[in-house]
């Protein structure tokens, strides 16, 4: 590919330096994307400008005129502090004719309610955890078809954010008190779903027509007190000494063959169903009767060298200068 011009987005508080000179680890860890992104660019001969956009468009527009990008690799996954505004900043660049990597709008919005993309597959007889909403300023009151144990989330928001162990709730005065943490902490709707006891599956997906799905990988729990649910909490995913204490890491699935390629497929169904393109990864819960559940699906999710989508292409032997080649690839191959 020739080399290009490329414009990347991310907030404004995670520029990240030019190098790690002085720069402590856990320092580096908010943003560890978007250095590996932007370092790894640049080796393979690309002109990088990264721009932090958080509160308005026109710088935007002013680093189109100015820099004139082939490409916008888009590692914003906010706007105005708003999660749902994810899909508006992608909509901007396609009306200014922009090409750019990552998650269309339609499938941004499809996948970022948890109740909305559960009801697609479900549709489409593909199991899912049963579940309800609790939106903001209503009434807390459980349905009768939805049984204890349950996990309280956030309905949009991704990366763990405000699951905890205390996520999983045992009764009506415990679903109702997170509820409201979820309310009053995350001010988005909750969802409580079915607690699928069993192991936490991610599969990367990557294609817009064609579409490639990367070797399932699992999150594994080797420390964790026996009561404890083996569930992806805030810490487990972004703390590293809770990580090292607990014996929390991932590696690929010790699966029958048979079992992989059909979570494979499964995953590629769920990527068309949600009408996703660019990258994604795709999680469930699989019961120790083989039964697999989805959990949700998150478009652009993280792809700093060291996660799970980066080193289960690595797996797949996709090394990742090459992968985010393919991002690249991905984005420019989109009308503009």
């Amino acid at each position: 590919m020739r080399k290009l011009r490329i414009l990347a987005l991310m907030h404004p508080d995670l520029v990240p330096p030019e190098d790690l000179e002085g720069v402590s680890e856990r320092e580096a860890l908010s943003w560890k994307t978007e250095y590996d992104v932007q370092r790894t660019l640049r080796e393979l001969g690309h002109e990088v400008l990264s721009l932090g956009v958080q509160e308005e468009l026109h710088p935007i527009r002013e680093a189109r005129a100015s820099f004139e990008p082939h490409l916008v690799f888009n590692l914003l996954e906010e706007f105005h502090g708003k999660t749902v505004y994810d899909h508006s900043l992608v909509s901007y660049l396609e009306l200014q004719r922009m090409r750019y990597t990552g998650c269309n709008p339609r499938g941004l919005v499809l996948a970022r309610s948890k109740a909305l993309s559960k009801k697609l597959v479900a549709y489409h007889r593909i199991h899912a955890p049963a579940f309800a909403v609790f939106p903001i300023g209503r009434k807390i009151r459980r349905p009768a078809r939805l049984d204890f144990p349950l996990i309280v989330k956030s309905l949009i928001e991704h990366a763990s954010l405000g699951i905890s162990q205390a996520s999983v709730v045992d009764s009506d005065a415990k679903l109702a008190e997170r509820v409201g943490f979820v309310h009053e902490s995350l001010e988005t709707d909750a969802i409580a779903e079915q607690y699928i006891e069993g192991r936490e599956l991610y599969v990367g997906v990557i294609g817009n027509e064609r579409v490639t799905t990367l070797p399932v990988w699992e999150l594994l729990f080797e420390n964790m007190p026996p009561y404890a649910p083996r569930i992806a909490t805030a810490r487990v995913k972004h703390d590293p000494d809770y990580q090292a204490r607990r014996g929390i890491f991932q590696e690929p699935a010790d699966l029958p063959p048979d079992l992989g390629r059909e979570i494979q497929r499964t995953s590629k169904r769920i990527y068309r169903i949600l009408e996703l393109d660019g990258y994604a990864r795709i999680d469930f819960r699989l019961q120790e009767d083989g039964k697999l559940y989805f959990l949700e699906a998150n478009p652009n999710p993280e792809i700093a060298e060291e996660e799970e989508l980066s080193q289960a292409a690595q797996h797949a032997g996709m090394r990742y200068p090459e992968l985010i080649q393919q991002i690249v690839r991905l984005g420019m191959r989109r009308g503009g």
